[in-house]
């Protein structure tokens, strides 16, 4: 036998299962799903239910890293005091959390 008729027998015994070839795909592809699609995914239904029970007197962050207070709600939009006299209106989707409690310097100077 020649080179060439011998490297076909070898190809066409390697390609026998079609399923087997396809497994490294279908495992990579689950491995990234678990990783970073359902953890992204569980987040953003948690921010989506946060945005929708907003209430009046909550202490939220906006986006691009705006502190403030919601004062009232008007369907889709939430006017917001960032100031003692300065009140915005802003879209829901715009709020990136509620503000968690003051951090303390917990380093004491001695």
């Amino acid at each position: 036998m020649t080179d060439s008729t011998l490297l076909l027998a070898q190809a066409a015994q390697t390609d026998a299962d079609p399923l087997l070839s396809m497994l490294p795909i279908a495992l990579v592809f689950g491995i990234f799903y678990f990783v970073l699609i359902l953890p992204m995914r569980n987040k953003q239904k948690k921010l989506d239910h946060l945005q929708q029970t907003l209430k009046a007197g909550d202490k939220i962050i906006l986006n691009p890293g705006i502190f403030g207070t919601v004062v009232a709600i008007e369907g889709d939009a939430l006017h917001i005091r960032i100031a003692d006299q300065t009140k915005v209106k802003v879209l829901r989707s715009a709020v990136a959390g509620l503000q968690g409690p003051p951090e303390t310097d917990k380093t004491e100077k001695k």
